[in-house]
């Protein structure tokens, strides 16, 4: 069946729970489907046939901006979903979108990236007029498994200007096995598509985290950066360290305790999160972010993430007023933290009540940093006028 339609026009937003993935497609059609259409972004459980997608999108939606990802979850009009089919459309002339698909992101060098990028600003302002900071913003998918998100977001954001980017890196639910990116298409790995939006209506690209920084260092003395490895940590084994500075033994860090005991690392004055993804047989810590020899982390304790959400969306409504359209990347560690505390339905609630459309990633994108248990987004508000 299909869930919280959105009849309005120019932006819609939709979701299908059928578990045919030929029945979902059609029924988000149903929900998104409107005249001068100009995008439609969706993101889709793992569990869907991703060719039977891809067909389906194609045939319903020949030559339009179609662009997705697969999920750890799925954030809907009516909250948080697993196994469903849920997305937005943009549509008529407030709204200019141009996309540029990046195939190969592990071979890329970042000064092709920011070359490419600047030719879709250059694009953006044929079809319109020069893009600014208050009328343009990048929204930036890719592979969440490449292991390249810091390069590529670094090198989208100086090809940009001055413009805001966020985004997030698709996810394979809690299985980690692939990722895809859905463009011109075609479910693609190893690919990132960049999606710049160009319109009249307020809008604000904000982030938020509920975790602040403690007194206790963690220094980074050993580290594989290309595979995210550490493997000391204040001259000792890493997994023992950390465990040490929590007070548990090695035998107990599993994925909710790194999701409630992430580090944080501080650029330009600002705390971003860098979450751990599992601990290895030989004690060393896999990172779902860039980790390298010298880095100094601070462990973080939580703060409570209910009141952190309703102040952030807060100030959205300060500044965008009611926002007709949230697009929502909220990576994976905070849904396991919200399954574990009992809070999934509350936070769900409050986005919905934020018309939220998106999905739970294996990280996030936010201007040049790639970074963790964050939830980012742009909140777009109603038409001027």
């Amino acid at each position: 069946m299909t869930t919280g339609i959105d009849t309005s026009v120019r932006i819609r937003r939709g979701a299908s729970t059928a578990t045919d993935t030929a029945t979902a497609v059609h029924e988000l059609f149903a929900a998104l489907d409107q005249p001068d259409l100009r995008l439609v972004l969706f993101h889709c459980a793992p569990e869907h046939d991703l060719e039977v997608l891809a067909r389906e999108l194609r045939r319903l939606w020949p030559g339009r901006t179609v662009v997705g990802c697969t999920t750890a979850g799925e954030i809907t009009p009516v909250g948080y979903l697993r196994g469903a089919l849920t997305g937005t459309s943009l549509a008529g002339p407030e709204f200019h979108v141009i996309a540029e698909r990046f195939d190969g992101v592990s071979q890329l060098r970042a000064a092709e990236i920011s070359d490419r990028t600047r030719d879709a600003v250059g694009r953006l302002e044929q079809a319109t007029q020069r893009p600014a900071r208050e009328d343009t913003f990048g929204l930036l998918l890719i592979d969440g498994l490449c292991m390249r998100e810091e390069l590529v977001v670094s090198a989208v954001y100086r090809g940009l200007g001055n413009l805001p980017v966020f985004g997030g890196s698709a996810g394979d639910g809690t299985r980690f096995a692939q990722t895809f990116v859905y463009a011109d298409g075609e479910f693609r790995r190893g690919a990132a598509v960049l999606l710049l939006v160009r319109t009249e209506r307020p809008f604000t690209v904000f982030r938020t985290q509920h975790f602040v920084p403690s007194s206790e260092k963690l220094v980074v003395t050993e580290a594989d950066p290309a595979n995210r490895i550490v493997t000391g940590i204040n001259g000792a084994p890493a997994g023992r360290e950390y465990a040490r500075v929590l007070g548990v033994e090695v035998e107990e860090l599993t994925p909710l305790v790194f999701a409630t005991h992430p580090v944080v690392v501080r650029v330009g004055g600002q705390y971003y999160v860098r979450s751990i993804q599992k601990v290895n047989p030989d004690g060393s810590l896999t990172f779902f972010c860039a980790i390298d020899d010298g880095i100094v982390l601070t462990a973080a304790r939580g703060v409570d993430i209910v009141e952190d959400l309703e102040q952030t969306f807060a100030r959205v409504r300060s500044q965008v007023g009611e926002p007709e359209l949230v697009i929502g990347c909220d990576c994976i560690l905070r849904h396991l933290e919200l399954d574990r505390e009992g809070l999934k339905g509350r936070v769900g609630e409050i986005l919905a009540q934020n018309h939220v459309i998106g999905f739970s990633t294996y990280g996030e994108q936010f201007e040049a940093m790639h970074v963790n248990q964050t939830f980012t987004g742009v909140a777009i508000g109603a038409a001027r006028g």
